[in-house]
């Protein structure tokens, strides 16, 4: 009895999450223009969506600053996690709470105080504070994801490098970067799906002419839910979707174990 009570009650925390979810996909195929009237199957809407300026124009924005964040994050949190291990236990214990730290923020709390930054040190906002606000997030989780595999691999291929008489750089180059390329890969490619459907620290640090995909979302949903506002989330999800099970199945494929809570 116990048990089926369990299955129930998880049952029906699933469907309070995912159930909104699925109609708004649901009614992004629907063929009339009210929302909640389904008149048959379409995807007209999608096509509505992509030609309408304002749309793209925010999906570019996002793309931009999705695709900048993965690249920065990945250079920055793989140097981080390089170096991580190798530290005076006094110096590292501090970097591994603040890496943490940043994962476990509440991200409106981290809005606030990337919002108050910029506005003390005098950086308008844009395009430019948002991206640097997702680098900030994001390469402690590529950090993270690629720390777990250094550590994980051992040092013995290294070592042997090394013992061969290869300079450091080099074995860098051709040992320690091949092993380590899955792991970028995937932090990667999580980096661009957190930042991509981003909004709370988009919401505070966005300027004038900087508005990304999900901000234009909330933004025109004060004027009602349209059947091109649900085509529009129904790509974002499927986009970021893609890059989550991509990014899955590039950790298994090496060998690594996914990062639970990722």
């Amino acid at each position: 009895m116990g048990k089926k009570v369990l299955a129930a009650h998880a049952v029906l925390v699933y469907a309070f999450l995912y159930l909104p979810i699925g109609i708004v996909v649901g009614y992004a195929f629907n063929g009339g223009r009210q929302t909640l009237n389904w008149e048959g199957f379409s995807t007209k809407w999608f096509a509505e969506a992509l030609r309408d300026d304002t749309i793209t124009g925010a999906l570019r924005n996002s793309l931009v600053i999705a695709a900048g964040n993965a690249v920065v994050a990945c250079v920055l949190g793989t140097m981080l996690a390089l170096a991580l291990p190798r530290l005076w236990r006094g110096l590292r214990v501090p970097l591994d709470a603040l890496v943490t730290m940043t994962l476990v923020t509440p991200e409106i709390v981290f809005g606030i105080a990337a919002l108050v930054f910029f506005s003390h040190v005098g950086i308008a906002l844009g395009l430019k504070t948002i991206l640097i606000a997702h680098v900030v997030f994001n390469a402690s989780v590529v950090a993270l994801i690629v720390r777990a595999r250094f550590v994980g691999m051992g040092q013995s291929l290294e070592e042997a490098s090394y013992d061969l008489g290869a300079a450091p750089l080099s074995t860098f180059r051709q040992v320690t970067l091949p092993r380590l390329a899955p792991a970028i890969v995937a932090g990667g490619l999580l980096s661009f799906t957190f930042s991509f459907d981003d909004f709370y620290t988009s919401f505070f640090v966005s300027g004038a002419g900087s508005t990304t995909l999900p901000l234009f979302i909330f933004s025109s949903l004060r004027f009602g839910v349209s059947p091109v506002i649900n085509a529009t989330a129904t790509m974002i999800l499927a986009l970021s979707i893609g890059a989550v099970v991509l990014a899955y199945l590039v950790l298994l494929r090496s060998g690594a174990k996914p990062v639970p809570g990722l």
